[in-house]
């Protein structure tokens, strides 16, 4: 995206599209397995692929042995971060709620607010142990009131789901925790392997497979968001620190070699700023993290120079960006005018870091464009808000009348005829326009 107001100082050096041939025909195939050999396929994969041949079900005694020896103070941190997730997610069921309402003609008509009967969540383990996925995905389901909440994660080093992982799960509430990765793990969510309770949704990030799999399963079950590397934007103007600004862009870039960092500024001497400090804060980085973000801003990370802060918001919203930080004067001018982002962080006191791990507000959000039509992971994404309605036979005269002319004119004739059986049922001698009856 360019043109005569926007100016690169940093631009891509690739384009973010995951190659996703390889990994379809993957999924695709193994999806077929599991489907045909259930939980022997799965096992099969499991030891493959994630070299792990012991029990699938965690019991409540595995649990217990293996998160017992972490520290009081790690437990705390973590029951404080998922308590955080819980109490925002029961604020957002709030905002939803049952009604009904007398319409004019008569129909009384209303909402149900039902939560999904079960829920897959999917928690990956690779580069890093993502304790934070645990409660995001686990916590949420529990607060929407989804009665059976299943967990997934790869084992780690071969021992196992990471134990900071598991005890996440448990303080969450997860009802089953499964020793799973991959394909694998989605498809056993999706068919009901060792349960016998398919999931009504699966949520959670992962990797290519893991979301492919995801993509090529829903409609046969709901999904969160189509996922794709995490992305961060920061919009700074000359009141912005270009230390913490280019500390932030940073601290996103780690997840992974995909992941792009984007600034929109309208401070040139600012967007040189963080330019020379980026590199040199990657440079201090441990050796995982100093790969991964190296690769990320080097192929990935942009710098736009806008001149308004107008031409800014039309950058952004265009980006659609997972995260969004705002590091510039009247916040709330920011927050009335940005409409495309996954999540918002308003002023230099917030952060993404924050937000991926204790503050409140959900972390699994829309990548690649999504936020542009779609939120990210909350209550709601467990709820249906389900309809129905009721009348009376003198408020149904008028509905019938309509609704079996309508159809009529549609072609649809056995639509009409159950309006006006009863119309005659309910309204004996009387004569009604009820159309043209079809004769094709």
């Amino acid at each position: 995206m360019q043109n005569s107001s926007h100016t690169f100082l940093k631009k891509a050096a690739k384009s973010l599209e995951i190659e996703t041939t390889t990994a379809q025909k993957i999924v695709a195939d193994m999806l077929a397995e599991i489907e045909r050999n259930g939980e022997n396929a799965v096992r099969d994969y499991a030891r493959t692929l994630d070299k792990w041949a012991g029990d699938i079900i965690v019991t409540p005694e595995e649990i217990l042995r293996r998160t017992r020896d972490i520290p009081d103070a790690v437990k705390r941190d973590i029951e404080f971060a998922a308590r955080q997730v819980h109490e925002f997610a029961l604020v957002q069921k709030a905002s939803l709620r049952e009604f009904s309402s007398r319409l004019d003609s008569g129909v009384l008509a209303g909402q149900r607010v039902i939560p999904v009967n079960v829920a897959g969540c999917y928690v990956p383990t690779g580069r890093y142990a993502h304790i934070a996925s645990a409660y995001m995905s686990v916590a949420t389901a529990k607060a929407a009131g989804v009665p059976l909440v299943i967990a997934c994660s790869p084992p780690y080093q071969g021992e196992g789901i990471h134990p900071h992982v598991l005890y996440a799960m448990k303080v969450a509430g997860a009802d089953i925790i499964m020793t799973l990765g991959g394909v694998q793990a989605i498809a056993t969510l999706a068919y009901g392997i060792f349960t016998g309770k398919p999931a009504d949704i699966i949520v959670g990030p992962g990797n290519k497979f893991v979301a492919e799999a995801k993509r090529m399963l829903f409609g046969k079950v709901g999904i969160d968001v189509f996922a794709g590397p995490s992305e961060v934007a920061i919009i700074a103007d000359d009141s912005a620190d270009p230390a913490i600004v280019a500390s932030d862009l940073v601290g996103q870039a780690e997840h992974g070699h995909e992941s792009p960092a984007w600034l929109f500024t309208s401070s040139e001497s600012l967007a040189r700023d963080v330019m020379e400090r980026v590199p040199k804060l990657i440079a201090a980085l441990p050796p995982t993290a100093r790969d991964a973000a190296g690769a990320a801003w080097r192929d990935y990370g942009e710098v736009i120079l806008c001149q308004t802060r107008e031409e800014i918001v039309a950058v952004s919203d265009r980006y659609a960006s997972e995260h969004l930080e705002v590091h510039a004067a009247d916040l709330d001018w920011w927050l009335e005018h940005l409409t495309c982002y996954g999540s918002l962080f308003l002023g230099e006191e917030t952060t993404v870091a924050f937000g991926d791990k204790t503050s409140g507000p959900n972390h699994i959000l829309p990548t690649k464009g999504a936020a542009r039509y779609s939120g990210g992971l909350s209550v709601h994404k467990f709820m249906k808000t389900l309809t129905w309605q009721r009348m009376s036979r003198e408020s149904s005269r008028e509905i019938a009348l309509v609704t079996a002319r309508i159809s009529r004119l549609e072609g649809m004739e056995a639509h009409a005829r159950t309006a006006d059986d009863r119309l005659a049922k309910y309204f004996p001698g009387e004569a009604f326009d009820t159309g043209t009856p079809v004769k094709v």
